[in-house]
């Protein structure tokens, strides 16, 4: 009898286990996190808050029933990937500068170009493509490393981090299919023949970069490599490529951007002249059709959290992008109206302090963000509140 018990409970175990998701929390820096000092400090907020993050994740009735329709593990343990000293010699550079200016600039003018330097330098400078790259690589070896491991990921990108997190679906996930290869980078016909003789796996923008299929111009243009030798022998290793530089295929499960100033930074993204509005635009379609969320989670009071967008419907995103979203599980959500009682001078820094009203945020965003997407009468009493406020 007792061998017979063993068995179904090794059974239970067993599709258990099979149905069990486990989930990765992967959390990137911000600015001014570039010396062992902030390191330390940042470092310590996330295992502050990871643990309730964590609990709030898995406790809540909704995502039990509704994530992936499966039970839910989070990794005891955060991941952090930290680039903060990447800018270090950078900034080193410009305090030296500023040590200059001690003696002809007023006390007034030296603290305001200090408080620049400490607190924007680094989002200015990861934001330049030359120092993106390297750690979008470095943190893909991560994702890769977790994901080799049997877990999917979630990625929390706090402040500067969010362009990381978002450069990173922008760069890393594999939205482009053959027909965009040909029309996204502006192919002529003979080239687009070209590329449909082979039989090309779906792709990346780094994997096109880095199989010299495409080159980046100066002036941010993506183009098709124009020598016909060199493109023959780039689509050749284009699929070996893609797996070693894209993302893992259905690995990403989403992303939590807060303390976000990303809109500030990015805000060329809507323009439609811009090169890359394109490929953003394939791979807000992406994101819909397959299942990933994009999060925003923003303290009211925080002066650098930028609101996203507005909470747009599948169908109004559809219209938005001018391209047809094909079954849409995603979510795309904004909430940047979180109280986090603090003053606005501290509540950029207060995410960690706050634990428990940013851990309710982030799982209040992503039920209300899925309630909102594919729950019709949730829908409909949202879209109607919306539209007796911009009456008033």
């Amino acid at each position: 009898m007792r061998k017979i018990l063993l068995i179904l409970f090794l059974a239970f175990l067993s599709v258990n286990s099979v149905f069990a998701e486990e989930l990765a929390f992967v959390y990137i820096n911000g600015s001014n996190n570039n010396d062992i000092k902030m390191k330390a400090w940042y470092e310590k907020g996330i295992n502050k808050i990871h643990p309730v993050l964590k609990k709030k994740f898995m406790n809540n009735s909704y995502i039990k029933k509704n994530y992936r329709g499966g039970k839910l593990v989070v990794q005891d343990k955060p991941v952090i990937f930290f680039w903060g000293y990447k800018s270090k010699n950078d900034l080193d550079f410009v305090k030296d500068r500023l040590e200059l200016s001690k003696p002809i600039s007023s006390i007034g003018a030296r603290t305001v170009r200090s408080l620049f330097t400490q607190y924007i330098h680094d989002a200015v400078w990861v934001q330049k493509t030359h120092n993106m790259l390297p750690i979008l690589d470095e943190l893909n070896e991560v994702v890769k490393k977790e994901t080799n491991d049997g877990d999917n990921i979630i990625m929390y990108g706090y402040s500067a981090g969010s362009f990381v997190t978002y450069q990173y679906l922008l760069n890393k996930l594999r939205y482009f299919k053959t027909v965009d290869i040909a029309t996204g980078l502006h192919a002529d016909e003979d080239t687009i023949e070209l590329i449909n003789s082979f039989n090309l796996n779906d792709t990346c923008l780094s994997a096109l970069r880095a199989s010299r299929a495409a080159i980046l111009t100066d002036t941010g243009k993506l183009i098709i490599n124009p020598s016909d030798d060199i493109l023959k022998v780039s689509l050749s290793d284009l699929n070996d490529i893609t797996e070693k530089v894209c993302a893992p295929v259905d690995k990403i499960r989403g992303i939590v951007n807060y303390a976000s100033p990303l809109v500030l930074f990015y805000s060329d993204m809507s323009d439609s002249d811009y090169e890359f509005h394109y490929y953003n635009k394939l791979l807000v379609k992406y994101v819909m059709e397959n299942g990933i969320f994009m999060l925003t989670v923003n303290f009211r009071e925080d002066p650098l959290g930028f609101p996203t967008s507005n909470n747009l419907t599948a169908e109004e995103i559809s219209k938005v992008l001018e391209l047809e979203i094909n079954n849409p599980t995603g979510v795309i959500y904004d909430n940047s109206g979180i109280y986090s009682r603090r003053m606005f001078p501290f509540a950029h820094t207060s995410y960690w302090s706050s634990k428990n009203a940013f851990s309710n945020g982030v799982v209040n965003s992503f039920v209300n963000g899925y309630k909102f997407q594919y729950d019709k009468k949730y829908q409909k009493r949202v879209l109607k509140r919306h539209s007796k406020k911009s009456e008033l």
